[in-house]
């Protein structure tokens, strides 16, 4: 979003400069947490453990405030709604590098399915064939046949083609495209065919990228289960994007290789961008063409839907392995100790209701992690 707007307003040049603003302080934290990971031992003091569960449960809460807000933006009909939940549902039960993408795309195609009724006509020809299957059957069964014909109201065919009153209306389908006026210092001069070359090179590169990652790089063990949560915790509290996490695990990748870090986190910095920054060009090109499409708003709003569904995944996913300790490095649910549940409830309820802000949310979770360690070996 900053590089958008630094994009439309001052062109290229300001936009890549807000965006260095924005992500290098993060991208520099990032990887110096990996130089420090990648020199620790095989197992940490118990209050860092505790400092990072609280970390990874106060992210939970404040990941799960920001998917219910964003689901009051994204839900707008039943059909919106229903996309939230099955998208949510289908990333938690599976999980592979080309799934995510593909589940979006189907929310969009089936955003446009029922909008343009495409499916709708053809059922209520279905069952309207069916009732008057029935409704014939039916009035073969009456001994008085003049009479029951009278008692029976519209006949079947009249049902048939009479319109009712709940004919579902094509959304924006059938309506003009709305007068936007667009002052000229803030066009941006680029073509939809420039946009669209730029987008199916970027795509062709990226298809290229996922065969090579599969071979190559999922089976790879590179980084422990441990360091990444322990990345994936702190990544929270830092400024800028969490896409600067790819900068950890890259630095710490490198490392653990017997490589340059630096070069590894420059590679994960530059990799984890420039998909995002090369669509953006090239969709401001073709957006101005295709914004007024109606079964492109379709596609949109299923797209959206089915985004703000995976951000419940997400919380899933963290909450699953959140809970680190010394016996169990690779993390467990946070539902093991009703601490957690308390921690991430907090972060949420402070976030929702008192205008908590998510760093400082999340530093308490951490607070409270290192308040649980205390208690828990003046016990033992």
């Amino acid at each position: 979003m900053v590089y958008c707007i630094n994009l439309i307003r001052h062109g290229a040049p300001g936009a890549i400069l807000a965006f260095f603003i924005w992500s290098l302080p993060g991208s520099v934290g990032m990887y110096a947490l990996s130089i420090g990971v990648s020199s620790i031992g095989s197992s940490l003091p118990c209050a860092v453990y505790a400092l990072l569960s609280g970390l990874n449960a106060a992210t939970v809460g404040i990941i799960a405030l920001a998917a219910v807000e964003l689901s009051h933006k994204a839900v707008t009909d039943r059909l919106t709604r229903t996309l939230v939940f099955l998208a949510a549902a289908a990333g938690m039960m599976y999980n592979a590098l080309w799934y995510f993408p593909v589940l979006m795309a189907t929310a969009g195609v089936a955003a446009v399915v029922y909008d343009y009724r495409w499916v709708h006509r053809p059922a209520r020809r279905i069952i309207g064939v069916l009732r008057a299957l029935g409704g014939r059957r039916r009035e073969r069964s009456r001994d008085d046949g003049a009479h029951g014909h009278d008692l029976a109201g519209p006949s079947p065919a009249t049902r048939i083609s009479a319109p009712t009153r709940d004919e579902p209306v094509l959304s924006g389908a059938n309506t003009a495209p709305e007068p936007r006026v667009i002052p000229k210092e803030f066009r941006l001069d680029f073509s939809w065919k420039s946009g669209t070359t730029l987008i199916l090179t970027f795509f062709a590169t990226f298809l290229t990228t996922i065969t090579v990652r599969g071979v190559y790089v999922v089976a790879e063990t590179w980084v422990s289960p441990r360091d990444f949560l322990i990345g994936l915790a702190i990544a929270q509290s830092f400024p800028g994007p969490n896409f600067n996490f790819a900068v950890f695990l890259g630095g710490l990748t490198a490392a653990n290789a017997g490589c340059s870090p630096l070069a590894g986190a420059v590679v994960a910095f530059v990799g984890i961008f420039t998909p995002g920054i090369v669509l953006v060009h090239g969709t401001m090109g073709v957006w101005g063409v295709l914004r007024s499409r109606p079964w492109v708003k379709a596609a949109v709003r299923g797209v959206n839907a089915a985004a703000v569904g995976l951000i419940y995944t997400a919380v899933y996913r963290i909450w699953q392995v959140g809970f680190l300790d010394e016996g169990f490095q690779a993390g467990r649910s946070l539902g093991d100790d009703p601490w957690w549940i308390v921690v991430a409830a907090t972060a949420y309820v402070g976030g929702r209701y008192y205008g908590v802000a998510a760093p400082f949310a999340i530093l308490l979770g951490a607070a409270m992690g290192l308040g649980r360690y205390g208690v828990v070996s003046e016990r033992g």
